[in-house]
């Protein structure tokens, strides 16, 4: 694919994350005050300094009213992918803490139909509140639009629709995939002088998701003087290997290529690996913490990866249609952005040592000690 000259921005993307910055701003700046005001009554202790209390056992009285055991309806469209078992784990924890119950239905396949039809399902069945990957623009506006002529709130999780689309979720809960691409290219910068190539390899172009995030990076590439070759390369590891090779082999004057999904970043590490790139200072990054990009971070050949942290991608969107519900509709879904948390060969081992339901690598969950000390990324 031959070099950009210049990349267009995604007007879609980043309006999501305009709209997304107008609805929280108000919340943050009243938020200020009420910290100042807290700080002072600390009366200024050095918090960092002192020694962290001994710790009682944590209380599991359930500090709300009586109320109905509320049931919730999660939607997705790959329902057996190993991505959303954090997102599962986060989602039973919400409903063990409110005494709630909720399905897990869509599709194993990406079938929209399927997942339209799940959803109708969840509104027959009267429940409380839904929460929908929204993978498609359009697919979902009608059924959302019934929930909510029904009383039955909704809100995006993982994927939502352009803002333009009509669709009338309530919030969205999940990565703000504009932002992660920028944050991605803006890590790659220090690697980067002007003019120089940059390899951003796709597995499904048509995915919103991926868009979004090569948007987002293509803003930043654009205005430091970069050159994008966006490439398709396909949603399997193999495949993506195979097309990444070849097209490095036509563009060995790269000086970094990344991925916007986590099997093709996995395939970038694989391809710097089989063809000695790094010790050619040819530099990788992907999406995501899968086992196999995770493994290819701890080898050195990606530099990074941005962790979206899908635990919160289950956990938010039960306690968030929970709150509306014992509220009587008071309090409403807000977007929440789950992040792009860096992981390097520094922090990898976190990841790579633990065995866990926060981040997918078992189902028991366990207690951890903090970190002593916070690093700023």
């Amino acid at each position: 694919m031959a070099r950009s000259e210049h990349c267009e921005i995604d007007a879609e993307a980043r309006e999501l994350s305009r709209r997304r910055f107008l609805r929280n701003a108000g919340i943050g700046a009243a938020a200020v005050p009420f910290i100042s005001a807290f700080a002072e009554a600390l009366g200024g202790a050095d918090v960092a300094a002192q020694e962290p209390p001994s710790r009682r056992p944590a209380s599991s009285k359930d500090p709300w009213p009586k109320r109905p055991a509320y049931r919730f309806a999660m939607v997705c469209h790959q329902t057996a992918d190993p991505f959303f078992v954090p997102v599962r784990a986060g989602a039973n924890d919400a409903c063990a803490l409110l005494g709630a119950t909720y399905t897990w239905d869509g599709s194993a396949t990406g079938r929209t139909t399927e997942m339209v039809d799940a959803f109708d399902d969840a509104i027959d069945d009267r429940v409380d509140g839904i929460a929908c990957c929204v993978v498609d623009p359009t697919a979902f506006n009608t059924v959302t639009d019934q929930a909510l002529a029904a009383g039955i709130p909704v809100v995006a999780f993982n994927a939502e629709a352009p803002a333009t689309s009509g669709n009338h979720a309530m919030s969205y809960i999940g990565q703000d995939v504009y932002a992660a691409g920028a944050a991605l290219a803006e890590r790659m910068l220090p690697h980067l002088k002007k003019g120089d190539l940059v390899g951003g390899m796709m597995g499904a172009p048509a995915s919103a998701i991926e868009q979004g995030r090569m948007s987002g990076a293509a803003s930043v590439f654009s205005s430091a003087g970069a050159h994008l070759a966006q490439v398709a390369v396909g949603t399997t590891q193999g495949t993506a290997a195979t097309r990444t090779e070849a097209w490095y082999k036509e563009h060995q004057d790269v000086k970094f290529m990344f991925a916007t999904a986590a099997s093709s970043g996995a395939a970038v590490g694989s391809v710097i690996q089989n063809l000695g790139l790094a010790k050619k200072g040819v530099g990788g990054a992907a999406f995501d913490v899968s086992g196999p990009v995770l493994q290819e971070i701890s080898k050195g050949n990606l530099v990074f990866t941005l962790d979206q942290q899908a635990y919160l991608q289950g956990f938010l969107p039960i306690f968030e249609l929970f709150v509306y519900a014992i509220t009587g509709g008071l309090i409403i879904p807000v977007d929440v952005d789950t992040g792009h948390k860096l992981v390097t060969k520094e922090n990898v081992g976190d990841y790579l040592s633990r065995r866990d339901s926060w981040e997918g690598s078992s189902t028991v969950p366990v207690v951890f000690t903090p970190p002593r000390k916070i690093t700023v990324q």
